[in-house]
């Protein structure tokens, strides 16, 4: 299956649906600036961190199948854009600067692992499209993340 290069990058949203969260769990609001407390979007960021990581352990599979890479990868980079949204709402409303010390995803020559934005993980960096994509683009590299 030939994955249309407009297919890699995804459309971007503030909002995400409501896949992944389970039973017992209350859905964020659907866009962070609507939440005016600063624990729970404390509670939000959290949350939205532990999806990541679940999902960072899967997609180090390589046994996946390409679908699925692809979907987690996706709704990765989603998560990630939200998780952003969160931690810039946790500033607004007086909270700590994640962008100053949080994490950053670098590999080992400080640059994000990624095209446009959009970032690969785990065995999505194995796909065929993918390193085709940075065989052409060399100054990204696509080594040491997650």
């Amino acid at each position: 299956q030939q994955r249309k290069a407009a297919k890699i990058q995804p459309e971007l949203a503030t909002a995400r649906c409501s896949a992944g969260l389970g039973e017992g769990k209350v859905k964020e609001p659907l866009l962070a600036s609507e939440c005016n407390e600063l624990p729970k979007a404390e509670k939000w960021r959290r949350q939205i961190t532990e999806e990541i990581s679940k999902k960072v352990a899967e997609i180090q599979n390589a046994g996946l199948r390409e679908f699925r890479i692809w979907d987690l990868n996706d709704e990765m980079n989603k998560l990630l854009r939200e998780k952003g949204h969160w931690e810039y709402r946790i500033k607004e409303l007086g909270g700590l600067d994640y962008a100053k010390i949080g994490l950053k995803m670098l590999d080992h020559k400080g640059k994000a692992p990624g095209h446009r934005g959009y970032k690969y993980f785990g065995a999505a960096k194995d796909l065929p499209e993918v390193r085709e994509l940075f065989e052409r683009n060399p100054c990204h590299p696509t080594e040491d993340l997650g």
